[in-house]
């Protein structure tokens, strides 16, 4: 009995993380233990901006905790974008106001003390890995759609820092700014600063 009342009340977190093919701006991710379910969660990507937005809210009202992990762009220089992304899934999970029994990554598992699971389309398939998708897409869009208002030729308020044409052709004409990852492969090498 008292392994179906702990079962019961095992906080497990959903973790998950966007901007991981974009050529400026951060990594990052979301860890969110849900308190209940949430009508209309799917993976940040299959939903319209206003319903993610929505979401959004409706999660930060509602889940048991919420915490965020970012790594800019110098430091995905640094490591590299895989170890970037698992680093800001690490501290994520380590944000947390509560401490989860379990953890559920979308992708792999991740070096930590804690027992997690990796799942392949998690944001597909676990709420709590939905949520987490979202909370990462809405945070890292406000941040690349700040940065727009400093660098308006890049477009980021549309591209969010990935690799669009209007993007590549801002590169060419205006170079790289501060935000930009040096080595992704795609345009690494094709500018100098």
């Amino acid at each position: 009995m008292n392994f179906i009342i702990n079962l019961l009340f095992m906080l497990i977190a959903g973790v998950d993380e966007v901007g991981r093919g974009a050529l400026a701006g951060p990594v990052v991710a979301a860890a969110v233990i849900l308190d209940n379910d949430i009508d209309g969660l799917n993976d940040s990507k299959k939903l319209t901006e206003k319903k993610r937005n929505t979401l959004f809210q409706i999660i930060n009202d509602t889940a048991l905790s919420i915490a965020v992990g970012i790594k800019w762009n110098d430091y995905i220089d640094d490591v590299n974008i895989k170890v970037a992304s698992e680093h800001a899934m690490i501290d994520a999970i380590n944000s947390l106001s509560l401490q989860p029994d379990k953890v559920m990554v979308d992708g792999f598992p991740l070096d930590i003390p804690i027992e997690n699971e990796g799942i392949i389309k998690g944001d597909q398939k676990i709420r709590s890995i939905m949520a987490a998708s979202i909370i990462a897409k809405v945070t890292r869009d406000e941040i690349m759609r700040s940065f727009h208002y400093i660098y308006p030729m890049y477009g980021f308020n549309k591209n969010k820092g990935y690799g669009t044409k209007q993007h590549y052709d801002a590169l060419k004409e205006y170079s790289y700014v501060s935000i930009h990852r040096e080595t992704f492969k795609p345009i690494s090498g094709m500018i100098s600063r």
